[in-house]
């Protein structure tokens, strides 16, 4: 079958790269020729484990495309993603649907025969049928249907997450499109993995919903681990006794500086206003972005008290810049609280991150790069380790300990404990919600 799809950003390229894969006709369209470049040249524009090897497999299979050229593009597609940004709008929080809506235009202004047009952008509930109305209005003679795709995947096990998902979820007004659909994804449907068809409202809210609710998981966690560090609980014992529960389960139970990234920050904002539009108030939602914030500015007071009230002086030496480990991703990253904090107070910001130096160097202005764990601690009086890269979860503590000029360690991911942290020499450490025993 062949595809078009339109975008080729993080949500675009994963999925226009693993439906070649499964073997369908790709050609992926964008408007940056620069992108586009790249892409014909076998280069990625964005860091995800694997992803240039699939592609290149692609490539030679001659199985996807990449062009500019939307009509040539939709040219004998039976189906046409649409995969543009919806960043959060200003003023008022809600995600900004004027890309798919152009899209969605450009591709009605072309297309002859029939099409199934489908959203993978993540989209307030009413999209979908604002898009049909726009593709009606442009091309009033056209046999199409609109179908909504959401995607559920995690930036650094973006392939896993396609290639074997916890569902699919379709939302169809018709049977031609539910079947234009099943198609697509029959390799995935032949392997037993579910496929949720459902209409396009339930198939947009599944997706605000899902992520809303691991939202608020994470930020119970570390709700839960400002409690712990008052009354002497661990929060990773705590987090491991209630994830045994298969009601709760044991995933996002993990305490650290907030969450960050390309979805959970702009869903749970969209989500909220969807409420607000509706006259029903998101109010664990709302909290949920209120807390997590405030869980940010915590971290900031943590390293205060741990540098003794003050950054004025200290050199401070940062592991890790991106919102998780396995991305280049600094979307709302909680780095980006952090780190102006303490070159604002009067810090020498060290930051060392195996792929997040791209973009950080224009979002975190007045701090130093560093290519090393090791070279960013020597001298410096504070070790801050803020994203769990696997490089980061065996170092050796006592050469970092010795090379300091005071050894302090700030652990907002609790990868360490106290009692080896002490052993190895350093005079302090802080975690997240755990006791300071040592």
């Amino acid at each position: 079958m062949k595809i078009a799809m339109i975008g080729t950003g993080y949500v675009g390229l994963v999925s226009g790269v693993c439906f070649a894969d499964f073997g369908h006709d790709v050609v992926c369209v964008d408007k940056d020729q620069r992108k586009i470049d790249m892409l014909e040249q076998g280069e990625i524009p964005i860091f995800e484990p694997g992803l240039d090897d699939l592609l290149a497999r692609n490539v030679a299979g001659g199985r996807i495309s990449f062009t500019r050229d939307l009509a040539s593009a939709i040219d004998g597609a039976e189906a046409v993603f649409i995969a543009v940004g919806t960043p959060t709008r200003r003023g008022d929080g809600h995600a900004d649907v004027s890309y798919v809506l152009a899209a969605a235009e450009e591709i009605a202004a072309i297309a002859k025969d029939y099409l199934v047009i489908v959203t993978k952008s993540t989209v307030p509930v009413g999209t979908n049928r604002k898009v049909a109305d726009v593709i009606k209005k442009t091309n009033p003679d056209l046999d199409f249907d609109v179908a909504s795709n959401p995607e559920f995947l995690r930036e650094g096990a973006a392939i896993d997450d396609f290639m074997k998902p916890d569902r699919i979820v379709v939302g169809v007004q018709s049977e031609r499109a539910a079947d234009v659909m099943a198609a697509i994804y029959r390799p995935l449907f032949l392997r037993d993995f579910p496929i949720v068809t459902t209409d396009l409202e339930s198939a947009e809210m599944i997706k605000y919903a899902a992520n809303a609710f691991l939202a608020t998981k994470v930020t119970f966690i570390n709700e839960i681990a400002s409690l712990c560090e008052r009354t002497g609980a661990d929060v990773k014992e705590v987090a491991k006794g209630i994830g045994y529960d298969g009601r709760i389960g044991n995933k996002f139970l993990h305490a650290g500086p907030g969450y960050g990234g390309s979805c959970f920050p702009k869903d749970t904002k969209a989500l909220a206003r969807i409420g607000q539009e509706n006259g029903v108030p998101m109010r664990i939602t709302e909290t949920v972005i209120d807390v997590n914030e405030h869980i940010k500015r915590q971290m900031v007071e943590k390293l205060r008290d741990l540098c003794g009230g003050g950054f004025g002086g200290k050199v401070v030496a940062v592991l890790g810049a991106t919102f998780k480990p396995n991305t280049d991703d600094m979307r709302d990253a909680p780095s980006l609280t952090i780190i102006p904090a303490l070159v604002g107070g009067g810090a020498e910001v060290r930051v060392t991150d195996p792929h997040g130096q791209a973009e950080g160097e224009t979002l975190l202005p007045g701090v130093q790069w560093i290519d090393d764990a090791y070279e960013a601690a020597n001298g410096a009086n504070v070790l801050v380790l803020l994203t769990a890269w696997n490089e980061f979860r065996a170092l050796d503590l006592s050469r970092l300990a010795k090379n300091m000029r005071t050894p302090l360690m700030a652990d907002l991911r609790n990868i360490y404990t106290a009692e080896d942290t002490q052993a190895a020499g350093f005079t302090a450490y802080a975690s997240i919600g755990r006791p300071q025993r040592g």
